[in-house]
């Protein structure tokens, strides 16, 4: 299998609901890296995996869409605990959509998926991975 990943990064503002999660349950902000790994098994006939300029600009495109938000205030979260995983695959499920629309090139049809990890810090972050 051949990968290609890409970086961007995230800042947001949000809370839990839960004993689980102390603290965090009052309002906070988290800054994650994001990685956004695209996978095929073969290369594509110009020997890639991803053109990594359009992988890039939708990675930053799907990111931006959240970044300097407060997630708490946006609709599509409204009860929902925006934890690292969950993000990780709401942005995996959107680069996917940006796959099938073709705006990451014609030879990104032959990915066969995508991981997103989101590092909260140098020691924790949690990924999504999911079929193309």
């Amino acid at each position: 299998m051949f990968s290609v990943t890409v970086r961007e990064h995230l800042m947001i503002a949000h809370s839990f609901r839960g004993e689980v999660f102390g603290p965090a349950q009052r309002l906070h902000g988290a800054t994650y890296l994001v990685d956004a790994t695209f996978r095929r098994t073969g290369l594509d006939s110009d020997n890639i995996v991803v053109d990594i300029g359009l992988a890039t600009k939708e990675l930053g495109a799907v990111v931006a869409e959240f970044n300097y938000r407060n997630l708490d205030e946006e609709a599509e979260f409204t009860g929902v605990n925006t934890s690292t995983e969950y993000l990780a695959k709401v942005i995996a499920d959107r680069l996917a959509d940006r796959v099938h629309a073709g705006a990451l090139g014609e030879g990104a049809k032959g990915l066969a998926g995508i991981v997103v990890t989101l590092h909260e810090s140098h020691i924790a972050w949690a990924s999504y991975e999911r079929a193309l």
